[in-house]
């Protein structure tokens, strides 16, 4: 499915993986326990600025700050837009 929206200069769309519902021993956290997902797959990515080339690409896996991006609500998903310069690195 392609998204209907494209980012603009430095910025890219990341749909955030799923938080995890249980740990590695077996326990169920609560929603209300569960932390905001840190990691996400690059959807969409910017051409870039004249002073900046862009060096994630569409797919790649990527680490991100916790409070990063500003949401965004397309088709009945969620993602996340942030600059570039936001994400930490690829996984």
């Amino acid at each position: 499915m392609a998204l209907t929206f494209k980012p603009l200069a430095d910025r890219v769309v990341i749909e955030p993986v799923a938080a995890e519902t249980k740990t590695a021993s077996g326990i169920y956290i609560p929603d209300s326990a569960k932390e905001k997902p840190q990691q996400g797959k690059v959807i969409a990515v910017g051409k870039g600025t004249k002073e900046h080339d862009m060096t994630v690409a569409e797919g790649d896996m990527v680490l991100y700050g916790k409070f990063s991006g500003t949401e965004l609500k397309l088709d009945g998903k969620d993602y996340l837009i942030m600059r570039e310069n936001e994400i930490l690195g690829i996984l």
